[in-house]
């Protein structure tokens, strides 16, 4: 941790704790009668935002969305309740884990649907970046998810830097080899 007489303050985690509970309605189904995965990441990216912006005291956008998999689905009729903490700060972003469950009220089931991170940039009055306090790790549990969202962050900028080195053969016999086996033939 950096030192404390830093110009901005340093703020725990338990500060901008959140946590949102909405009833799953009708109206949130797709055709497959479950809930939508776009109403889960509009709640999702609500929960982030509020979480975000009370530790920074500041507006804060989306700026990346890291891994949203859906592993239960949710029903009309549950309860979500989206939990989220800031996990890790940069110098003027944030990484907010995000939690999903839901429960169905009727036979208390509780169901862990999805787990996220979203990075967030906090902004001033003239939509420029600006610096977030740094944060208390109170717990164990805190220092392991910032390590984790640390090491996300590197991994992250290793995947950028091996995509921007993918060539695309000039030769269409090697395009045509490399796609031996895919379910695709080139027109």
């Amino acid at each position: 941790m950096s030192a404390l007489n830093d110009n901005l303050p340093y703020k725990p985690v338990s500060f901008s704790e959140t946590v949102i509970t909405e009833l799953m309605i009708p109206s949130y189904s797709n055709f497959g009668g479950k809930i939508h995965g776009g109403i889960l990441l509009s709640l999702m990216d609500k929960v982030a935002y509020v979480c975000a912006a009370k530790h920074a005291g500041n507006y804060c956008v989306t700026a990346s969305i890291d891994t949203v998999d859906f592993l239960q689905p949710v029903e009309v009729g549950d309860l979500v309740s989206l939990m989220a903490s800031v996990n890790y700060v940069g110098k003027t972003s944030l990484v907010v884990g995000i939690r999903v469950i839901s429960e169905n009220i009727k036979t208390n089931q509780v169901h862990h649907t999805n787990t996220s991170y979203f990075t967030m940039v906090a902004k001033d009055e003239q939509d420029r970046p600006v610096q977030v306090p740094g944060l208390i790790l109170e717990h164990r549990k805190h220092v392991r998810r910032f390590i984790e969202a640390r090491k996300r962050k590197q991994i992250k900028q290793n995947y950028k830097h091996e995509v921007d080195e993918i060539e695309m053969p000039d030769n269409e016999e090697l395009c045509a080899q490399m796609l031996v086996g895919e379910r695709c033939i080139i027109a």
